[in-house]
């Protein structure tokens, strides 16, 4: 089983602009969303065993979230819950089809996350990210259950999926972050993710060459492989050493990109579990074959993804071909 644990929370998404609205707001539609809740449906939906570990609200809101999991055949067993609100984020859709967000998260469920007992012995994966590594008291029993699961054995894969207005202080974060990397097997991150982490410094004069300087060091702290999102031009992955695979993006009518990054992790993890590469010295041992059908795989699924409205990662039998 694979368990992903974070945030769960509802995008509010701008419908279509209709012309006769002449310039007033448009409707915002309510979606499922949150990284971690958009990985655990999405391996759910292609047929990985996955679990979801978050705190849920009691309301309305939390209660579409359950459904929602429970309909893509993922275990709640690991779900707590609250009676406080459930976290909002307002989606603004730019004409390109990428999102930037803005959050309601003061007194929500899911930042109030607690460490569980340890995971099940049939868990093989953990998956962590976004605003749950952000958002105190939650961020730190989160932190705590990366750190306890990783010790025990479990493959650890992390999304920072990074939100900077949710950080109030980018240096002690970006502290934070290297202080996980010795507890991680797989970091996956979007080339922009990558330049942020690695600040003002790291990143001088950004392009391709800071990122790879700044994962070159993450590398030699701990993870076995970084995969690096870079949009329309398909996803690397780089491996200690200084081996690097890039494959293409799949050409696809963007509708929005919504979820497309929570998709590549749940179809990273899928097919790493169909290559029997779900541990540190499997993926540390993957060939430039290996490589090159995961990372084509993810592509396929994020570009599904990206082809519909809001977080809808594929099914299965839509990647069968």
């Amino acid at each position: 089983m694979i368990v992903v644990a974070g945030e769960a929370l509802i995008d509010l998404v701008p419908s279509p602009q209709d012309p006769s609205l002449d310039g007033q707001l448009p409707a915002l539609l309510p979606r499922r969303g949150g990284g971690p809740y958009n990985t655990a449906v999405a391996l759910g939906r292609l047929g990985s065993p996955a679990a979801f570990c978050s705190r849920i609200s009691t309301d309305t809101f939390g209660e579409t979230l359950l459904h929602g999991l429970r309909s893509a055949g993922v275990d709640t067993s690991l779900v707590q819950r609250g009676t406080e609100p459930t976290t909002l984020a307002v989606a603004d859709i730019s004409p390109d089809g990428s999102a930037g967000y803005g959050f309601y998260v003061d007194g929500t469920a899911d930042r109030l996350f607690t460490l569980p007992p340890a995971l099940p012995d049939a868990v093989r994966a953990l998956s962590l990210g976004t605003c749950s590594l952000v958002l105190e008291p939650g961020a730190s029993a989160y932190e705590s259950l990366l750190r306890r699961e990783a010790r025990r054995g479990v493959f650890t894969a992390l999304d920072p999926n990074i939100r900077p207005g949710l950080i109030p202080d980018p240096d002690a974060y970006r502290a934070r972050f290297r202080s996980w990397l010795p507890d991680l097997a797989l970091l996956k991150l979007s080339e922009e993710d990558a330049l942020w982490l690695a600040g003002p410094g790291g990143a001088a004069g950004g392009g391709w060459d800071a990122v790879t300087a700044a994962a070159g060091e993450w590398l030699g702290a701990g993870p076995a492989a970084i995969v690096i999102t870079r949009g329309g031009d398909g996803l690397t992955v780089l491996t200690p050493g200084g081996g690097e695979l890039t494959v293409p993006g799949e050409q696809v009518t963007v509708v929005d990109t919504i979820g497309a990054g929570d998709t590549v992790n749940a179809a990273l993890l899928h097919r790493l579990d169909a290559h029997d590469a779900l541990s540190y010295a499997a993926v540390a041992s993957l060939g430039t074959g290996d490589w090159y059908d995961i990372l084509r795989f993810a592509a396929r699924a994020a570009a599904v993804t990206c082809s519909r409205a809001g977080a809808e990662p594929p099914f299965a039998t839509e990647l069968a071909a």
